[in-house]
């Protein structure tokens, strides 16, 4: 009885091996289980968690390891179980266009959410679909959807048209406007100067 149970759990953890994934959701281990019952698949979730095989991240949502091992990106992303992508003042931050200490991770998606994972603070701002499934300036990293620093920009001044950059003058302006238009956002004139950087 307990090798039929064995076996049952290396196979599941070799599906789970095969996904390619770190984290996932319930409904993620049912479909890929094929277990139909709820009660059944959360009595399976927790005795893996009590063998610790899983790592509970939230409700609903676990782990193949610890959360403080996981790329917190990755984490914020898969979270949201919806199409999402890093951007903003956490991508513009690692450039140095932004140089204050920025505290919580950005996102975009179809929501509009705060939430935290561990230490990590995170915030999804919400994106018209039009705009959110426009794929210029994204770019895949380790498995996570990450926008370059043009479309990082381009994002933050569709939110906020007025919005200050510490290094203005490390952006590149032409790939900006030129995502801007590619993608329908408002241009951003006030913006440009293609002749002159701009040190402040």
């Amino acid at each position: 009885m307990s090798t039929g149970k064995s076996n049952t759990t290396l196979k599941r953890f070799a599906e789970l091996a095969k996904m390619g994934e770190l984290v996932f959701h319930t409904k993620d281990a049912a479909n890929l289980w094929q277990i139909e019952n709820p009660n059944t698949l959360h009595t399976t979730l927790t005795r893996y968690t009590k063998q610790k095989l899983l790592f509970r991240v939230f409700r609903g949502f676990y782990s193949l390891k610890p959360v403080e091992q996981i790329d917190p990106l990755l984490l914020g992303v898969k979270a949201l179980h919806i199409y999402a992508y890093v951007s903003g003042e956490t991508v513009l931050a690692k450039s140095g266009i932004i140089q204050q200490n920025v505290s919580q991770i950005t996102l975009i998606s179809s929501k509009s959410k705060k939430f935290s994972i561990g230490d990590n603070q995170y915030y999804s701002r919400k994106l018209s679909d039009r705009f959110l499934y426009n794929p210029r300036g994204i770019i895949k990293q380790d498995g996570i959807n990450i926008a370059t620093t043009e479309r990082a920009v381009a994002d933050l001044l569709y939110f906020n048209p007025k919005y200050y950059f510490d290094a203005a003058y490390l952006i590149d302006w032409k790939k900006v406007r030129d995502i801007q238009k590619r993608i329908g956002y408002p241009l951003t004139p006030q913006h440009y100067d293609f002749t002159q950087p701009k040190r402040r």
